[in-house]
């Protein structure tokens, strides 16, 4: 009999019963994506940086978490996942060694080049301009190492 649903499918409501809870749901789905882009992200990082990256977590906020790598070469750069169990994930997929904390031993390691020093700088040593009322504009760009290239974006993914 056509689309109809069997009066056995149906719970007492009159609808069709829920997927069964073995079945991905669609935030399960959206964090696996999420997890396999920053860890491919991380390990194309890692490649270009040395061929090993360590990595620190830390809170953002409502934005989410900011996984900051560093290469054995040591360039940085940083990946922003929704959540920390994310960013973990992500970070064991990739190889990355995690650390508790962002230490002197690991700031130590990342080289400083004139991108940074500009950046740090702002305006006075030709960096991005200032904004409105005299403060520097803060972005948050999705990947950026040290050299000042660019992680994929989620379009070129």
């Amino acid at each position: 009999m056509g689309g109809m649903a069997d009066s056995a499918d149906l719970p007492e409501t009159g609808s069709p019963k829920a997927p069964a809870a073995d079945e991905p749901a669609a935030e399960d789905r959206r964090a696996a994506r999420e997890r396999t882009r920053l860890a491919r992200s991380a390990r194309r990082f890692a490649s270009a940086h040395g061929g090993s990256a360590e990595g620190q977590i830390a809170y953002l906020g409502a934005r989410g978490h900011r996984l900051v790598l560093v290469g054995a070469d040591g360039a940085w750069g940083d990946l922003v996942a929704s959540d920390r169990d994310l960013a973990e994930a992500a970070a064991r997929e990739a190889g990355v060694e995690l650390r508790e904390e962002f230490d002197g031993e690991m700031a130590a390691r990342v080289s400083t080049g004139p991108y940074e020093w500009a950046r740090m700088a702002g305006s006075q040593l030709g960096g991005p301009p200032e904004g409105p009322g005299g403060a520097t504009p803060v972005t948050t760009p999705t990947a950026t190492d040290s050299a000042g290239a660019t992680a994929p974006t989620r379009d070129e993914l």
